[in-house]
């Protein structure tokens, strides 16, 4: 449906703010339907078809919903999505328009106990369907995060022999396994091509791999309790953990845990600063650009990537909150005042 292939967008005034001059941004809310999760969809739903399913049943907790629904569309299969509870309503609105059937259970993806049992439910029915449990990650459907690992090769090609470093958000850490295996595997293929580095970025409330990563451990840890309000990443249960703490290992890469306020203030900059008009889940690897220049971790001569993985209309709370403390409100005034206020807002505009 025209996936893939997404710009790489260089940044022009947030890096160079911070002294920053490579900073790039991977515009993968540009997929067709606004995230990078399109990737994922396009190779599940391929795998289906070739087994005979005859309905796909996944969960969500929003952008993968949203692909699967209008991929599923397009074949004409069957969709069944069980939600995490409290997806936004902008996700749950697209999946509804694509004629998914949409369920949610309370406290799914937020309590680690509830999820657990939810999916010892869904693997049963699945067996029953012949239809294997479409999550975004590899301990579930291997076959559709194939397709994500693309990010990597489009942006070996986008960066040639420069040195690198790729911040990725991550909840269950499907995205950042997908991105390191990509460059893996494009390493062992391309000789004399340096192997990136990985850097996983969560929320401090859903920090369920990246300060292991830090920190030298080799085990992701559950959370009892995801707390953070970044929609998306609310993944309190271990998937990739432990794979993702290796591969992003391996490529000498490091965990940010970054707070929700550093999020959503990244999220209003990428908008303001770089007209780029992002989910707040898009902004993390951001936050973890800034953190890690906080900690003095970047050589500001590399390449640093930010993968953005979701459009801004996922997510109409965060769109109405930015929109509310923009200082360029909709007023009304009356005809005569027009042109001595637009000349007003012209000049204070130029001082910029």
């Amino acid at each position: 449906m025209g996936e893939g292939n997404t710009p790489l967008l260089k940044s022009r005034n947030i890096g160079p703010s911070l002294g920053l001059p490579n900073l790039y941004f991977k515009l993968e809310n540009l997929n067709p339907t606004g995230s990078y999760k399109d990737r994922f969809a396009a190779s599940a739903v391929a795998h289906l078809l070739g087994i005979g399913a005859t309905a796909c049943l996944a969960t969500s907790s929003g952008n993968t919903g949203a692909a699967l629904a209008a991929y599923c569309a397009a074949v004409q299969l069957p969709c069944i999505l069980v939600l995490v509870a409290g997806a936004p309503e902008g996700k749950l609105q697209q999946m509804r328009v694509y004629g998914a059937n949409t369920l949610t259970v309370q406290g799914f993806g937020q309590n680690s106990e509830t999820s657990a049992k939810v999916m010892q439910v869904l693997d049963g029915l699945a067996h029953e369907l012949s239809s294997p449990v479409q999550i975004s990650a590899y301990a579930y459907s291997p076959e559709g995060m194939t397709g994500v690992q693309a990010i990597a090769y489009e942006l070996a090609q986008q960066l040639r022999h420069q040195r690198v470093q790729v911040f990725v958000p991550a909840g269950g850490g499907g995205l950042c396994l997908a991105v390191a295996r990509g460059f893996m595997e494009w390493t062992s293929n391309y000789t004399g091509y340096t192997l990136p580095k990985i850097n996983c970025v969560q929320p401090i409330g859903n920090d369920t791999i990246a300060s292991s990563l830090r920190n030298g451990l080799h085990r992701a840890m559950p959370m009892a309790t995801c707390t953070t309000s970044i929609s998306g990443l609310q993944v309190p249960n271990i998937l990739d953990g432990d794979e993702v703490i290796a591969a992003c290992g391996a490529t000498q890469g490091n965990g940010y845990a970054v707070d929700d306020k550093l999020i959503y203030a990244c999220q209003q900059s990428m908008a303001k600063q770089e007209g780029i008009y992002c989910e707040p889940a898009g902004a993390v690897a951001l936050a973890g650009v800034i953190d890690a220049l906080g900690k003095k971790e970047i050589d500001p001569r590399e390449h640093l990537v930010c993968v953005v993985t979701g459009h801004g209309f996922k997510d109409p709370g965060s769109t109405v909150r930015m929109a509310g403390e923009n200082a360029a409100a909709l007023l009304t005034i009356s005809e005569g005042e027009l042109g001595e206020h637009i000349k007003r807002i012209a000049a204070t505009a130029g001082n910029r």
